[in-house]
Formats: C-alpha cells, structure tokens, sequence
C-alpha cells in the first residue's frame, strides 16, 4: 500500500502546478486522471481545474467510475473565480461522499484564466498548497 496519490484534471497547466507542489511535499509524482493512479493510497489527492463551476470531465468520469468506499480523499483546485472554484470543490466533495469517501479537506487557489489572475498560481498559492498536504497528513 502506497501511502499517498496526487491526481489531477489540468487542461491549461494550472492545477498540475498545484498537484506537483503537492506531490513534491508528499515526495511523490502527480499522476495525470486519464492514466492508471495507484488505487490503494492511504490517502487520495484529487485535484481539477474549473470548468464551468464543475470539474474537468475526465475527473468526473474518473470519480463516477470509482469506488471510494472507506478511502481518504484531500480536495484541491483553481478558478478563474473564487465562486466558481467553491462551485467545484463542492460537487467532487458531493459527487465523492455518494461513492463512500471521507472527505479530509481542500483546497482552492486562483488559476491565471483568459485576460485574469495572471501569475497565478503563484510562490504563495503553492507554498499554500505543500501546507494543505502537511494538514491533511495529520488528520489521517
């Protein structure tokens, strides 16, 4: 058993930034959702971009095909809009209650989208991100 898998839905590199501060801090390599992640992590990081206040829909393919019953997950993405990254975190939190997981936390920073937020993520954002995986390292 593995004890720790980052996973990420990133279509313009924003969040696989998260995901690699991430699993630089766990000592690991962020595996892109569309490939094989290891399932038998003792906790799952599972990241996405924001797509119309939803989930990339590789990551909602991924979520709706897995079991997650008595698996510890850690939520984490970016946005164009705090809004509509709130809208995100909340249906993967939704979407993996209903296939059995505990839900640790997350995370959300702001994503560089179109004519905004240009330089984010930034050195803060993902200093941010390596102190959410120490936080949810405790609390499993």
């Amino acid at each position: 058993m593995t004890d720790f898998s980052v996973v990420v839905d990133s279509r313009g590199g924003n969040t696989r930034k998260v995901a690699d501060a991430i699993a630089e801090e766990l000592g690991i390599t962020a595996a892109d959702v569309t490939k094989s992640p290891p399932d038998d992590a003792k906790i799952l990081f599972l990241g996405s971009g924001t797509y119309g206040g939803k989930p990339g829909e590789a990551m909602m393919k991924f979520i709706g095909s897995g079991n997650f019953s008595g698996r510890k997950v850690a939520i984490f993405g970016t946005s164009g809009s705090v809004a509509g990254g709130q809208n995100m975190i909340v249906v993967m939190t939704d979407l993996l209650q209903q296939r059995g997981a505990t839900i640790l936390g997350n995370y959300h920073c702001r994503g560089k989208t179109f004519l905004v937020n240009w330089g984010r993520p930034n050195k803060e954002d993902l200093e941010n991100a390596k102190k959410f995986a120490q936080e949810m390292i405790k609390k499993s």
